[in-house]
């Protein structure tokens, strides 16, 4: 049960096959996640949910849609592209509804979550009088952060999102079907398990009123090192303890974890201080997340600096002077023309693009899982950067 991280050490696709710059998603990396999705479903009785904010490549959910349940969305457009393009179940969570958002949100969703039960009551009367039966819960805040990385902590204290135990009256429950927490980041199931007694402390009083339980996302369950067994165990446990409860897991990034590309060729090469590539992406328009984070992401056949022969520090197309992605260090000297593939880029990347300095997006491109070929899925142009505007 153990998802083995591809070994980037080798092309494996045609990288002259696709637009530059281009995100390349890969068929075969893809169902091995979800083949052991859905064997952790199968083993914990949890369904597990896309959380359309990490990845929502709609050309692959006939694919993903084999073995999840549906999709997790934050709001009204990821609601719609659930219903409309994946199916199954629709869960809907934002931090606050307006009343318009609302509207469009009782078209498609299945499960509505609400950030507090402020906006449970505003809203309850709307929910009850759509055409559509919709259940609907609260996220909670269990006040238990294992996180390293603050920006990504939603139990960090003053945290906007859930609410705590302290603030919380059974009465406040009434009419509520599910409680919901997300306290996770790229984390493994120890942090999982920890949270989950955390929260069972605090708010597990409330359960057996309760029809459903989401868990929530950030766990890192198809990276190589996560402990599936133990989720499996955590999950099974919860669930012999609250048998009544259907129980949901809503990961983003494990299923597309290592199983798409960014594709992109250097255009100069300059120096200051040593030697400088420009690539025809950019990390603060296309990578964003490596200066949020931040992180290192690797590119297949580079080392770290001094590592190998020739040492390159990589730069974007904007204008942001820190538009950098890193250093790394190559067997042979770049050349102007010549392609390099960023490993792991397709979850939050192509949701989170801008088109900053009037930057073009990258192509979206797939592997066939067989023949290994490549299609361009969509490419973009003037007119996607015009329409943001007016």
């Amino acid at each position: 049960m153990d998802a083995t991280a591809y070994p980037f050490d080798a092309y494996p696709f045609d990288i002259g096959a696709c637009p530059s710059p281009a995100y390349v998603v890969d068929d075969a990396l893809l169902r091995r996640n979800l083949e052991l999705l859905a064997r952790v479903q199968e083993l914990s009785g949890a369904r597990i949910l896309l959380a359309l904010k990490g990845f929502a490549m709609w050309d692959t959910f006939p694919l993903i849609n084999q073995y999840l349940v549906g999709t997790t969305a934050s709001g009204q457009d990821e609601a719609r592209l659930g219903a409309e393009t994946f199916g199954g179940e629709v869960h809907v969570y934002s931090p606050a509804f307006t009343e318009a958002e609302m509207s469009v949100v009782l078209r498609y969703a299945d499960h509505l979550s609400f950030n507090s039960p402020g906006q449970w009551r505003h809203f309850r009367e709307t929910v009850a009088a759509a055409p559509r039966s919709i259940s609907c819960g609260l996220r909670v805040n269990p006040e238990h952060s294992t996180g390293e990385v603050p920006l990504y902590d939603p139990c960090a204290p003053g945290s906007r999102l859930g609410t705590r135990a302290a603030d919380l009256t059974p009465a406040d429950l009434e009419g509520l079907e599910g409680l919901h927490f997300h306290a996770l980041c790229e984390q493994n199931s120890d942090a999982f398990e920890e949270t989950l007694a955390a929260f069972e402390k605090k708010f597990g009083h409330y359960l057996p009123s309760m029809r459903w339980m989401n868990f929530g996302g950030g766990h890192h369950i198809t990276r190589a090192d996560y402990d599936v067994e133990r989720l499996v165990r955590v999950v099974r446990d919860f669930k012999a303890r609250h048998p009544h409860l259907t129980v949901y897991l809503e990961p983003g990034e494990a299923i597309a974890l290592n199983t798409g590309f960014l594709v992109c060729s250097v255009l100069d090469i300059v120096e200051n201080d040593g030697s400088i590539a420009i690539l025809d992406t950019s990390a603060t328009a296309h990578m964003p997340d490596v200066l949020e984070m931040p992180y290192r992401p690797e590119i297949i056949g580079a080392g770290k600096p001094g590592e190998k022969a020739h040492t390159y520090r990589l730069g974007g197309l904007t204008c942001l002077a820190g538009d950098v992605v890193g250093e790394y260090s190559f067997d042979a000297p770049l050349a102007i023309g010549d392609r390099l593939v960023f490993t792991d880029m397709a979850h939050y990347t192509m949701v989170k693009t801008s088109t900053f300095n009037g930057m073009r997006l990258p192509s979206i491109c797939r592997v066939d899982e067989t023949s290994r070929k490549v299609r361009t899925v969509k490419t973009f142009g003037y007119e996607d950067y015009k329409q943001r505007l007016s």
